[in-house]
């Protein structure tokens, strides 16, 4: 598929632009490993202020950075200011806990002989960033501030719908300072991302994406002996218990489901509901959900977003049908969308049963599973009944026993009484066809980083 803006709500191409060709690659991933070998021995203070000016370059022009994400994937504007600005406060995190989260260990030894043991912290090298268009900025931010910060060097292949996005992020961060060649926006095929990864001066992969993107690049990744993280899809459980303030819980709950337009692995996917608070939570649901406003992204009023392509749109209209035709009921809601643009009518799914294969998939768009569990134990078993294991969230008035649900709960991140939440300073990722890794926080800065054992068997040890 070719790199193009497309504006999902006009159906209009902007732009397009042209493949990389091989002899580009190859001057990537040269220029990146020449300039590694500087920006490693670079100081954590000089890495922090291109950190710091990023972030200010970011908030000084947040309006103009959020547009583009609007015109290209379709995001409201209001949304598309607020990735700006988390991205920002991504940056800002790092400049400001790197060098601390990076510190030289001692280790304790358990006999004088085997020395003075520490463990020291040291980049890798050049890794590859494969992102996806539903956070175009957020998904850059979270790998790069870490890695750039850690003294790694970035090349970026994003998805092929938000090349401008790309190339923005390119050029803010040269202006932020970046070397040439720190950070290196490639518009690659699929071919050249195995070429990639194939290269010995490439030592690592992230990939936010698909199960099947997800697959196919841990297989390239394993095959060339090199280090890859995954994050991939959710079905994220919002389990609503019987003691739940009601009105916070259906708010959440239609925010949850639908912010970006519901293009979101941490959706509040699969709403499970104690039998006892079924029908009202249902209820107010679809009287919440029905007060969305489907428009224009970049009218301040509008509340639901299209969806970022007309071929989203057609699969998630194509997977409702399948899920009815193994037997689930689908109730649309809410005033028609328009039928201009990549809109999909808010839908609600109840009825849906284990033999269903819908019941296990991810639907990326503004359609809600509404699951009703016997009692708490039963929503806790339909809640890890799932082959993903991205986020949840459990709503109580008692959160003593909120983060007791929690614990029972079978994923990389569970909240109580808010959907799984994104922040510069909380960790990130899942478990299960989810995937591995972590991002953001300390753990994501030492996802690609080699921690070298450095033991001095002497006397007089230096530390």
């Amino acid at each position: 598929m070719a790199y193009a803006t497309t504006n999902p709500y006009t159906g209009e191409t902007v732009k397009t632009f042209p493949f990389a060709t091989d002899a580009e690659v190859e001057a990537a991933i040269a220029q990146a490993d020449a300039t590694f070998r500087q920006w490693k021995k670079t100081s954590f203070a000089e890495r922090a202020k291109v950190m710091r000016a990023a972030a200010a370059l970011l908030r000084k022009d947040k309006r103009a950075y959020a547009e583009i994400l609007t015109l290209e994937m379709g995001k409201v504007v209001a949304e598309a200011e607020a990735e700006v600005e988390l991205s920002a406060q991504i940056f800002a995190y790092y400049a400001d806990n790197a060098e601390s989260l990076l510190e030289p260990e001692k280790l304790p030894v358990a006999d004088k002989a085997e020395g003075a043991a520490m463990l020291v912290h040291e980049p890798l090298g050049v890794l590859l960033a494969i992102e996806p268009w539903n956070f175009p900025y957020y998904q850059i931010a979270r790998i790069i501030a870490p890695q750039l910060s850690a003294g790694n060097v970035m090349l970026l292949k994003h998805a092929s719908i938000v090349p401008q996005s790309a190339a923005a992020f390119e050029k803010l961060m040269l202006e932020a300072g970046l070397p040439e060649g720190g950070f290196k926006n490639l518009y690659a095929t699929r071919g050249q991302i195995a070429a990639i990864l194939n290269d010995p001066r490439v030592h690592g992969v992230a990939l936010t994406g698909s199960e099947g993107a997800g697959a196919e690049v841990a297989a390239l990744a394993g095959k060339a002996l090199k280090k890859s993280t995954l994050e991939l899809g959710g079905a994220d459980a919002f389990v609503v218990l019987a003691d739940a303030d009601m009105d916070k819980t259906v708010k959440w709950a239609v925010f949850g489901r639908h912010w970006n337009g519901g293009q979101v692995c941490v959706s509040s996917k699969r709403m499970i509901v104690v039998d006892s608070v079924y029908d009202e939570f249902l209820t107010r649901y679809t009287e919440g959900v029905a007060g969305l406003k489907a428009g224009d992204p970049m009218d301040p009023a509008t509340t639901l977003a299209p969806l970022s392509s007309q071929t989203a749109a057609d699969e998630v209209k194509a997977k409702i049908a399948q899920a009815v035709a193994h037997g689930a009921v689908a109730t649309e809601v809410g005033p028609k969308v328009p039928n201009r643009g990549a809109f999909v009518q808010p839908t609600i799914l109840t009825g849906l049963t284990p033999d269903n294969p819908a019941y296990y998939w991810e639907f990326f768009g503004p359609v809600s599973m509404i699951l009703k569990a016997r009692d708490e134990d039963d929503a806790v078993r339909i809640a890890n009944d799932s082959p993903f294991g991205l986020g949840g969230s459990v709503f109580t008035s008692d959160t003593k026993h909120g983060a007791e649900v929690a614990a029972k709960i079978s994923t990389g991140m569970v909240f109580v009484n808010h959907p799984t939440m994104v922040k510069a300073d909380l960790p990130f990722g899942g478990i299960r066809r989810s995937g591995y890794g972590r991002e953001l926080l300390g753990l994501g800065l030492k996802e690609f980083v080699n921690h070298k054992l450095v033991d001095v068997v002497d006397i007089d040890a230096p530390f």
